[in-house]
This record gives structure tokens, C-alpha cells and sequence, in this order.
């Protein structure tokens, strides 16, 4: 079984930088991509990046593009998600969540029903 650990979540500036990560366990070669989502009161779950195990290619949402970086450390089975020039519209709860039967592809990424297994999330705030 494999489970995903968030961290790194805290209160910054607009305009500030975090960086949050996932930490794997457990079945580690069996996921085929990592994705982050976000949720903020009252909405729903929305997508923020994806990135496949295979190629490490990674999609994004509109909304963070040129902002938000994911990365991998394969050797430590984290995942990262760089986050400059922050708003407070960014402000949410932040999971990752690992597809274990199948790779999310461009029109589906950001389907949450797409991925199998999730973290606790960790609270990111942006505010001044």
C-alpha cells in the first residue's frame, strides 16, 4: 500500500515562496504520476499540477503556470511543489495524491477520481 505524507504548509506574504512536499511509502515504484490539488472553504477540489512517473512530464492549471513548479527527488520518493509569487487566492488545503492503475492524461489530470491514493493535505495561507 502506499502512502503520501504533505508538509511545508504555513502562512505567508502575498508575494511569498513555499515550497511544499510528498513523501512516498510503502509501494513506491507503483504509481504512475503524482498530482497536487488544492482546496479552498467552500469549493471544490481543484487540480494544480500533475507530473508522470514515466517522463516526469507535468501538466499545470491556468491558474499556476509560471508560478508553481513540481520536481522529484526519486531517491528520497518525494515530490515537490514550488510556489512563487503566492495570492490569496492560493490560499487552500494542498494534497498530493499518487494514479496507481492508470496514467492521468491532458483532458483528465485534474479529475480527482483519477487518482487512487491520498495525503492529509497541509494548509497554506496567504495573507498580510
Amino acid at each position: 500500500q502506499l502512502q503520501l505524507v504533505e508538509s511545508g504548509g504555513g502562512l505567508v506574504q502575498p508575494g511569498g515562496s513555499l515550497r511544499l512536499s510528498c513523501a512516498a511509502s510503502g509501494f513506491t515504484s507503483d504509481y504512475l504520476a503524482i498530482a497536487w490539488f488544492r482546496q479552498a472553504p467552500g469549493k471544490e477540489r481543484e487540480g494544480v499540477s500533475c507530473m508522470r512517473s514515466s517522463d516526469g512530464w507535468t501538466y499545470y492549471a491556468d491558474s499556476v503556470k509560471g508560478r508553481f513548479t513540481s520536481s522529484r527527488d526519486n531517491a528520497k520518493n518525494t515530490v515537490y511543489l514550488q510556489m512563487n509569487s503566492l495570492k490569496p487566492e492560493d490560499t487552500a488545503v494542498y494534497y498530493c495524491a499518487a494514479a496507481l492503475l492508470a496514467t492521468p492524461n491532458s483532458i483528465r489530470w485534474y479529475w480527482p477520481s483519477k487518482y487512487d491514493s491520498w495525503g492529509q493535505g497541509t494548509q497554506v495561507t496567504v495573507s498580510s
